[in-house]
């Protein structure tokens, strides 16, 4: 029997996304990204976004198809990010999803995006352990869960950030510095000159009574709004380095604490971090070193798979098939807001 060939689509945000997958392999992507068109604005302009997608979505597929060496005809599943993400753009990938799926008359299944995000990881690294946390990182989420098996288990959801996301809030501060956008690559290159140390900026949080899986980020870019605020009132010149180091290193003391203090409540070994965010270097070593000195096993997909692709949703289709779950079909809606159970969501009642 042929193994499944599972065409993944993402369109949640400014990433168009196709990829390739077979039998927890990933064959082939094509991914294109409309950033630098939202540049001038600070952040992602949903309507820009989806032109975006319409413009690039067959010359992506045609990239990822050429990449992994095979044709469309050859695709045997198709699975497309049906939810949470901007409606306009979910709804273009969603569309071209469905007819590839009707055209090939192949099964189509509907894939919750942060689901998308924590399958990426099997394409690195082989399966997921029996019980895991996952530290989901990104423009639009920051998001703790407890996974055991992706697609057959349900997905519990520990906590949320309550305002900014993680790099949502790299954005603005990128920003408030005058980097530009998108915001977790400049910031991250001006801390590499910077000292971390130079600036107190707030853990938020972090006390014995606060929720202890829940993130706020809205606080700290108003510290690092005021900071700057303050010197350029006294005429100072703002350290940007030292300022953006600071700032990452806040933010990363928290992500890591929260992640570790889930792994270590549950009784766990295994801490996996995906996302956009999980690319930055800081977050990258600073959490290989807290669960070396603690014994946990840190997982963490390539830059390359972090960011929003079609190979992390290509990833859950595949695992979907294997698992023998019903297909969702050409009936499937997008779900902007789509909340998290499980990999697959389910068809509108």
């Amino acid at each position: 029997m042929t193994a499944p060939i599972v065409l993944g689509v993402e369109s949640s945000c400014d990433e168009t996304g196709f990829g390739i997958v077979s039998e927890g392999r990933l064959l082939g992507q094509g991914l294109a990204s409309s950033a630098a068109q939202h540049a001038e604005f600070g952040g992602v302009v949903p309507e820009i976004a989806a032109r975006a997608h319409l413009d690039v979505a067959v010359p992506t597929l045609q990239v990822a198809l050429a990449d992994a060496g095979v044709e469309l005809r050859d695709i045997t599943h198709v699975a497309a990010t049906s939810g949470p993400g901007l409606a306009t753009a979910v709804h273009v990938g969603l569309a071209a999803a469905k007819s590839i799926a009707w055209s090939l008359d192949v099964p189509l299944y509907g894939v919750h995006h942060l689901a998308g995000h924590a399958a990426a990881d099997v394409l690195e690294h082989g399966p997921l352990p029996e019980r895991s946390i996952v530290l989901i990182v990104s423009g639009g989420h920051t998001s703790i869960l407890a996974v055991g098996d992706l697609v057959r288990d349900p997905i519990e959801h520990l906590g949320d950030t309550l305002d900014d996301a993680a790099g949502e809030a790299f954005d603005k501060v990128a920003r408030l510095l005058g980097l530009g956008y998108p915001g977790g690559p400049v910031i991250s290159r001006a801390a590499a000159d910077g000292d971390p140390t130079s600036f107190s900026f707030p853990r938020a949080m972090l006390r014995p009574q606060d929720a202890p899986y829940t993130f706020s980020f809205s606080g700290l870019k108003t510290a690092v709004a005021r900071t700057v605020e303050t010197l350029e009132r006294a005429g100072e010149s703002v350290p940007v380095a030292d300022i953006a180091a600071s700032f990452e290193q806040a933010v990363v003391d928290v992500l890591v604490t929260k992640a570790l203090r889930a792994v270590q409540d549950r009784g766990l070994d295994t801490l996996i971090i995906v996302g956009g965010v999980a690319a930055n270097a800081r977050l990258r070593a600073q959490a290989q070193e807290r669960c070396d000195a603690l014994g946990v096993d840190l997982r963490i997909p390539p830059p390359r798979l972090c960011t929003d692709n079609g190979a992390m949703i290509a990833a859950v289709g595949d695992l979907l098939v294997h698992a023998g779950a019903d297909p969702s079909g050409l009936g499937i809606a997008a779900d902007p807001s789509a909340v998290l159970h499980g990999a697959q969501l389910p068809l509108p009642r």
